[in-house]
């Protein structure tokens, strides 16, 4: 069950029902802003979507262009090597990013809200059912973003330090701390997250406009030195240097896709800030400036080949050159935190959607929902991330690992929407494929391209992205096998109620509330309190957590109350698939509805299940020791749940899978 967490029975998130969300948003949503948002100003939002949304492609110009022009020179060489890799990589931000992300993608938002996750439910949603290979391809996509997670930190800020190397009058000194100093700040910025960021995010948007502003400026500067660079805006050079170059045109690729990487984040903060803000934000502003800066790269290096070693550096003029370092510095911090944030709300909606035990989430903000912070998946990036820095020691090493995991996340968006525009948009079949085709094509060529760089660090994501695929699929199979041999071994609700009206057993005074993930059997706690303690509360509740296919639910559709008998009261509170499930907070509702007790004479009653592996039935047991091994890893559901713990009573069972 996509939403049950079997270490305890108490774990009452029942899995995300495609049927059951009428209302979530499939077809394209009318422009406007985000969830949140809708108070704040356009242009406030606009700015504060460019420092956040486009942090990671806006550090690209480092790297990209250095990488895809190093490649070329072994094929055709002279003018053509340029002016091709610079239209390649001008025609990737308009067909990956600007048609297939702001155009396309953005429209199929689930309430707002875009991301791969939020792609699988809307798609789930969309055909009125779960599917297993929308439910594989949503587990492979947010495995892979974890991949990219860890490589856009390390790439970012080390490509930034390492303009050290170019700086003016030091001759190299500082190159033996390059390393050092990269990881100090990635350090730095992995333990501020525990206090939040909402305070420094305001800086964020201003600082990455300045970044964006300058790339222009040093482009459009440097555009002169050869104008004839002007030819890469059209698509002939690009096409024409990958037929020359054969085989070697198709390494390129792999290189000019860094130039794009990040766009993802345009449809995973969607919800942040809205796509209206985020559309004048990337058409009006960041491909203008990125595409001045490359083709300022490309001018240079047509005047002064030499360049090429490292184009964005040699443009930066010496009055300028720290100011400029430190301001890069700045930006790849800010793409980082973009990244890292950004795996903490993946983390939070892998757990509502039941593909990931439960994990201790933690608000840093009580004015935003989003700010959010997961410790072990900051100390799991954070680990990952230094190991990739003395590992790889440069950029230029790094760029054989990157690329890979955002290039299959791509591709997975795209299968996954043909979901959504067939079922929900009801786009005819040859519209859609005339829209997907071409999309898929160009993904799995990048796709294929920077699978090259397998041999040289690409492995790296997909072992991780692997060893994530392998602990979803486990926590989610393990889940259903334990719900179903639990419901198998369950007594009816309706059964037990007639037994003790039948034999009625001595009646304690007070509200008892029972967890489950099924409201329809008889919960194991409630079985033991009368078989053990033989008494029944005058007040009982069966209280069912369930996540929705919807972002978020707002409070007046956050309780469903069921009357069954005098005795007998089954509550579910519904949660989107982004929020963090408070039940007192949601309890508290239900005064209006009529059901009035005091939360702190309440008794919650939760029933936890021993798992012990068989090696006879369910999974092999290999995976039996790994899913046993992350429900007990699994944060405590009294935390999770946010229930008072002096409230609470645990009754324990045990249970072979």
């Amino acid at each position: 069950m996509a939403g049950d967490n079997p270490r305890d029975e108490s774990a009452p998130l029942a899995p995300v029902s495609p049927t059951t969300d009428t209302a979530a948003a499939g077809a394209p949503s009318p422009e406007g802003h985000g969830h949140g948002a809708a108070k704040t100003g356009f242009w406030a939002l606009t700015i504060g979507a460019i420092g956040v949304v486009f942090g990671d492609i806006g550090t690209s110009p480092l790297y990209a262009l250095r990488e895809a022009i190093d490649h070329a020179r072994g094929g055709v060489g002279g003018d053509l090597a340029v002016v091709g890799v610079v239209s390649l990589a001008f025609w990737a931000l308009m067909v990956v990013v600007t048609f297939k992300y702001v155009f396309f993608l953005m429209r199929a938002d689930n309430k707002g809200e875009g991301g791969t996750l939020a792609l699988m439910a809307l798609a789930q949603h969309a055909i009125g059912r779960r599917s297993a290979w929308i439910f594989i391809l949503g587990v492979c996509g947010a495995a892979l973003f974890y991949g990219d997670g860890i490589i856009t930190p390390a790439i970012s800020v080390l490509s930034a330090v390492e303009g050290v190397k170019e700086a003016p009058g030091i001759g190299g000194a500082l190159d033996p701390f390059i390393v050092p100093i990269s990881a100090g700040i990635l350090i730095g910025l992995f333990m501020v997250q525990s206090k939040g960021t909402e305070g420094l995010a305001k800086f964020f948007g201003p600082i990455t406009a300045v970044w964006f502003l300058s790339l222009g400026a040093l482009g459009l500067f440097h555009i002169f030195d050869d104008v004839s660079i002007l030819r890469a805006l059209s698509p002939h050079y690009g096409i024409q240097l990958l037929i020359n170059d054969g085989f070697l045109g198709f390494v390129i690729l792999g290189s000019v896709f860094l130039a794009v990487t990040g766009a993802e984040a345009l449809y995973a903060d969607m919800g942040h800030f809205g796509k209206a803000p985020i559309r004048m934000g990337w058409l009006a502003f960041v491909l203008p400036c990125l595409t001045l800066n490359y083709l300022g790269q490309g001018a240079l290096i047509l005047d002064n080949p030499a360049a090429s070693d490292n184009p964005f550096w040699s443009m930066v003029p010496e009055f300028a050159y720290w100011p400029m370092l430190l301001l890069a510095t700045l930006a790849t911090i800010i793409a980082s935190q973009a990244v890292i944030t950004g795996a903490f709300s993946v983390t939070q909606q892998a757990v509502q959607l039941g593909l990931l035990p439960r994990i201790d989430i933690r608000f840093t903000s009580e004015t935003q929902a989003g700010q959010i912070f997961v410790p072990a998946v900051n100390s799991f990036l954070l680990v990952g991330v230094l190991v990739l820095l003395f590992a790889f020691q440069s950029s230029h090493n790094l760029t054989a690992a990157y690329g890979v995991a955002v290039t299959g996340t791509m591709l997975v968006n795209t299968l996954m929407s043909f979901s959504v525009i067939t079922k929900k948009w009801n786009w005819p079949l040859w519209m859609a494929l005339a829209v997907l085709i071409p999309f898929g094509f160009i993904d799995t060529v990048f796709l294929t391209s920077n699978l090259l760089k397998i041999p040289d660090g690409a492995w790296m994501p997909l072992v991780l992205g692997a060893g994530l695929v392998l602990i979803m699929w486990t926590w989610t199979r393990g889940s259903q096998l334990l719900a179903a041999k639990a419901k198998k071994d369950s007594l009816p609700l309706t059964d037990l109620i007639e037994m003790l009206r039948a034999r009625p057993p001595h009646r304690a005074p007070g509200t008892a509330i029972f967890l489950t993930s099924d409201p329809d059997v008889a919960p194991v706690a409630l079985m033991h309190n009368l078989k053990h303690n033989k008494v029944l509360h005058e007040k009982n509740v069966i209280l069912t957590v369930r996540t929705t296919d919807r972002p978020r639910v707002p409070d007046s559709e956050r309780i469903t109350m069921e009357p069954i008998n005098e005795d007998f009261k089954k509550i579910t509170l519904s949660y989107g698939f982004m929020e963090n499930p408070v039940v007192p907070r949601a309890l508290s509702l239900c005064r209006k509805q009529g059901l009035k007790f005091d939360i702190m004479s309440t008794s919650f009653f939760l029933g936890r299940r021993s798992v012990v592996p068989s090696s006879n039935q369910g999974m092999p047991l290999w995976q039996d020791k790994l899913y046993i091994f992350l429900m007990r890893n699994a944060a405590n559901p009294t935390d999770f749940f946010h229930i008072p713990p002096g409230r609470v009573v645990e009754l324990g069972a045990q249970v072979s899978v």
